[in-house]
């Protein structure tokens, strides 16, 4: 053999040795890459799974409404509330569905889907902000396309706060929350020829829990805050991670005082213990 082949052959053997790194290095990074792409699988698949569960637990319906055609200027309060009290919830675990300045059939629609969502295990949470009015006994969630000129008129447009409890309860809810910031001068009123100020007295179903920022029959004026001081107050016992009853209890108390008993919330419990809202 004379040199030139025996140069040809050592140089077919090296361009061959590099031939077969090159190839087992892209096969170990395609490896590497797979393998990177399914512990981000996994890690999506874990991380949805834990949320899932979460939110199996505790879900709430959230509704501000603050742009009523009737009233004669917007309540800005009762969006900033929503607002705040879906952040704190979401905080601290909740899944929650937030609805502003909700239609009736806004309001319908995020009842139906609150109600899919809960199951024996879940501790459902449903704050309204907005206008309410009593009826019958009966206390309404007021829609921003209600068109009321009588009673009567409340029942059709408005939403039963009842009705929305009895609906947890045949879900089977473990624990029923409702914080109603409503009892406001509405401004129907002076349509109705019986006296209809407030809210009516709501019953707390087997294992609820309700917070209404004033007692059946008052009303309360807004404050000039960016929240409601029923909600700075509740946000305020939420964050030291109380459980519901104590931050409810401890936001009426608080209000209270603050108002020399101008404003003195409702709390109505048939808890058989008191509820974490933190986790």
């Amino acid at each position: 053999m004379d040199v030139r082949q025996l140069r040809i052959s050592r140089r077919s053997v090296t361009i061959a040795v590099a031939l077969v790194g090159l190839v087992s290095l892209g096969i170990g990074a395609h490896a590497a890459l797979n393998k990177r792409s399914l512990d981000a699988a996994k890690a999506i698949g874990t991380e949805q799974t834990g949320s899932i569960s979460k939110a199996a637990n505790r879900v709430a319906l959230v509704i501000g409404n603050g742009h009523y055609p009737d009233a004669s200027a917007p309540l800005s309060q009762p969006i900033n509330d929503a607002r705040g009290l879906t952040a704190a919830l979401r905080g601290k675990g909740f899944d929650v569905d937030v609805v502003e300045d909700a239609t009736k059939d806004d309001m319908a629609r995020a009842i139906a889907r609150l109600k899919e969502k809960v199951s024996p295990d879940t501790v459902v949470m449903l704050f309204f902000g907005g206008y309410g009015v009593q009826v019958g006994r009966e206390s309404f969630m007021i829609p921003v396309d209600a068109a009321i000129w009588k009673e009567a008129d409340v029942r059709r447009d408005g939403v039963s706060i009842e009705q929305v409890l009895d609906a947890m309860t045949e879900k089977g809810a473990k624990a029923k929350l409702v914080v109603v910031d409503a009892s406001r001068r509405n401004p129907y009123e002076r349509r109705f020829r019986s006296y209809s100020h407030g809210l009516a007295p709501i019953s707390a179903p087997e294992n609820a829990l309700i917070l209404t920022s004033a007692t059946p029959g008052k009303v309360a004026d807004d404050g000039q805050g960016q929240y409601s001081v029923l909600m700075a107050e509740l946000l305020n016992n939420l964050d030291h991670q109380a459980g519901a009853a104590t931050a409810f209890n401890k936001t009426r108390v608080a209000i209270s005082r603050a108002s020399d008993g101008e404003q003195v919330p409702q709390v109505s419990s048939s808890l058989l213990e008191d509820v974490r809202i933190g986790g």
